[in-house]
């Protein structure tokens, strides 16, 4: 054991994937302190190929063995770093699992991560994504970004603005191979700003009879919602969400609610653009709940792909293929995977 890390050769990788898709790795690196990854990185087997950093698995599906060597963050540390009164400073570090992250939030009575809660997946992993789900993202409420910049082998501090978040996306998405996210800092308000105008939060709220919510209730809210809507990962292999909504025009918005009027449309990442729902055109094509052997549509959510049992990643990457083809065939939008593909291309 070398201090500050773990190397494992020829490593199975199933169980560091919510999917559970077999699928290996040549080298598998476990970071257990930052500090090391200046002796990570020059290891040969990270030196002479391809790497590939993996937080829960969350955001990946295996169609084919990992090419090179697996980098896992495996630090834990967290606290708040600084307290006015109103706002804290949270640093966590990248392996720290995101909904207990969450939950631990609420409960030092901090705030706006709370639409966030029970998502899958590492607080390292949460900006590269841009993490976003019921009105929320998470790069809202990032105020650092540390990374280590491989390109030139220093470590960095990377602002908000730095980070570029868009929907879905981030500097360190577009760059995937640059940036190594080593922790995070969120900046935290003590009173809420409580989003409930999305996907049920309010009926939810007033089934639970909270009339006045906080943002723990929120965080309930929104567990209950995603735990009947979304399957468990530990029971139903799957990576939440799989597709993208797509974002078009709003004149194609338009001609398409002129077909389809009960179609969902939401504001865009621009003032000119608009939203559609990916789940609702899925299931208007009728895959909800299809299944080709083992790999298969949630009968719950139409947007989730699941594996129910033994299918491979490839299967499930030919589903995808599948269901994108006849989205784009019947409303001219196309689709795209929220997760990384290794081992094949969209």
């Amino acid at each position: 054991m070398t201090p500050g890390y773990r190397v494992t050769a020829n490593a199975p990788l199933r169980a560091r994937t919510t999917f559970g898709v077999p699928a290996r790795a040549p080298w598998l690196i476990e970071v257990d302190d930052a500090a090391a990854l200046d002796d990570v990185l020059a290891l040969p087997q990270v030196v002479d190929g391809e790497t590939l950093v993996i937080g829960g698995g969350s955001n990946l599906l295996f169609a084919g063995d990992a090419a090179g060597a697996v980098i896992a963050m495996a630090t834990h540390d967290l606290r708040v770093l600084s307290d006015d009164g109103t706002h804290a400073l949270v640093r966590a570090d990248a392996g720290v699992a995101w909904h207990p992250l969450v939950m631990w939030t609420l409960e030092q009575g901090l705030c706006g991560l709370e639409n966030l809660a029970l998502i899958p997946g590492t607080a390292g992993a949460s900006p590269i994504q841009n993490i976003g789900a019921y009105g929320t993202e998470v790069g809202e409420f990032i105020d650092i970004v540390e990374a280590f910049d491989r390109r030139n082998g220093t470590r960095v501090r990377l602002d908000r603005d730095a980070c570029a978040f868009a929907y879905r996306d981030s500097v360190f998405k577009r760059d995937a191979d640059r940036y190594l996210v080593t922790a995070v800092e969120f900046r935290l308000p003590r009173t809420p700003a409580l989003r409930l105008d999305y996907a049920g939060i309010r009926e939810e709220l007033a089934a639970m009879g909270i009339v006045e919510p906080s943002a723990r209730d929120v965080g309930a809210a929104v567990i209950r919602i995603r735990r009947r809507k979304l399957p468990d990962p530990a029971v139903v292999g799957n990576a939440g969400s799989f597709f993208k909504n797509p974002i078009v025009s709003q004149a194609q918005a338009d001609a398409l609610l002129v077909d389809y009027p009960t179609l969902p449309v939401f504001r865009g990442d621009a003032v000119h653009n608009r939203k559609l729902s990916a789940a609702w055109m899925i299931e208007a094509c009728g895959w909800k709940g299809h299944r080709d052997g083992d790999a298969g549509v949630s009968a719950a959510h139409a947007l989730v792909l699941v594996n129910h049992g033994e299918a491979t990643g490839a299967q499930l990457l030919a589903l995808a293929r599948k269901i994108a083809d006849s989205v784009r065939t019947r409303f001219g939008v196309a689709i795209e995977p929220e997760p990384k593909i290794i081992g094949a291309r969209w």
